[in-house]
């Protein structure tokens, strides 16, 4: 009778610490949740962004423990590179607005920079490339200084008059045709497309709403991103059928479809950071996502013209830094516009 008085008294116990264990455990996930969300949604953004790093890293780490005959070094390189990148974007973002639209137009510059060191200039292009290059921190100044109509028709229409104009002073006939179109084009995409992520950084807080603009710009930037990763994994996984064998070999119908499918839904986790609506958030993903599909592969073809692998080194695993923003070149433009029409701000 005494033996089984004493082990109702220990199964009691083992139930009150089990008990008491559970509530414990659903008290600090209470607080986690609470303080997650009194967090700003630009750091719940960056601690999203922090997850996913660390489960890309652990995943490499396990894949070299389970695989030490296969050679990972470029997937732990564009690991490690993606890390360095995160920390530079979100410390350009957070300080301030000028010091972001200063990290913007580098991005452009030195995008610009890797497109015209191959191209096959003459010499009679080089003070047009000057003239080119001054057009950079003009653009940006129109965004700096909330000057939307002169940010919208200075590249597309200023500087596609004025830049033959100065080729011509050069004298030079033979060539110029093919001169003045490839600067001018890179022009549109590397400085034109990539600026409207920086004015995306001027749009005041949304009537209605707690959306700003570093929450849309967030937002572009990681369901385009994650976009491009995604496809890459879904490709090399599940890859069978190329789509544009002779631009892109490595672009599967595969990877796109399971790519832009997965980036789509992923997209929903961070609708906070926008003014849309859920099915508005998988129609609008759905857009960029497609729109940066179709910047990788033009971007693809202007390389295979070149006759080089990527456009740059800068970044290990990458390549070059027009390497990474091509799928924002496109998709930039479109997702502004389209916020512009249909939430507009001012």
């Amino acid at each position: 009778m005494a033996l089984d008085i004493r082990s109702l008294s220990r199964a009691d116990g083992r139930d009150l610490l089990e008990s008491s264990l559970k509530i414990a455990t659903r008290i600090k996930s209470a607080i986690m949740l609470d303080l997650i969300k009194n967090l700003s949604p630009v750091s719940r953004m960056g601690l999203l962004v922090l997850g996913v790093l660390a489960v890309a890293s652990v995943a490499v780490a396990l894949l070299r423990r389970a695989k030490p005959r296969t050679d990972f070094a470029e997937l732990s390189a564009r690991v490690r590179a993606w890390w360095i990148m995160a920390v530079i974007f979100f410390g350009a973002l957070i300080v301030s607005n000028p010091i972001a639209l200063l990290f913007f137009a580098f991005l452009s510059f030195w995008a610009m920079k890797e497109y015209i060191t191959l191209l096959k200039t003459r010499p009679a292009d080089h003070h047009g490339l000057v003239f080119t290059f001054l057009a950079i921190p003009i653009q940006y100044y129109w965004i700096g200084i909330h000057w939307y109509g002169m940010f919208i028709i200075f590249i597309p229409v200023y500087m596609f008059l004025s830049l033959p104009v100065r080729l011509v002073i050069s004298k030079e006939t033979s060539g110029f045709v093919a001169a003045a179109s490839q600067i001018h084009w890179g022009l549109m995409a590397f400085v034109f497309g990539l600026s409207h992520i920086a004015y995306l950084l001027t749009v005041p807080e949304m009537k209605g709403t707690s959306v700003s603009g570093r929450m849309l710009v967030l937002f572009l930037v990681f369901v385009v991103e994650i976009s491009d990763v995604l496809q890459y994994v879904w490709g090399k996984t599940f890859g069978r059928h190329k789509i544009i064998p002779t631009v892109s070999p490595n672009k599967t119908w595969e990877g796109f479809v399971g790519g832009i499918a997965s980036a789509t839904l992923i997209s929903l986790a961070i609708r906070f950071l926008t003014p849309f609506s859920i099915i508005e958030t998988m129609l609008v993903s759905l857009m960029i996502t497609v729109a940066g599909f179709c910047g990788g592969a033009v971007m693809s073809a202007v390389k295979r013209d070149f006759g080089v692998k990527d456009f740059g080194q800068i970044i290990p695993g990458h390549g070059g830094m027009l390497d990474r923003v091509d799928s924002l070149c496109y998709a930039a433009p479109i997702f502004f516009h389209y916020v512009r029409y249909f939430h507009p701000w001012d």
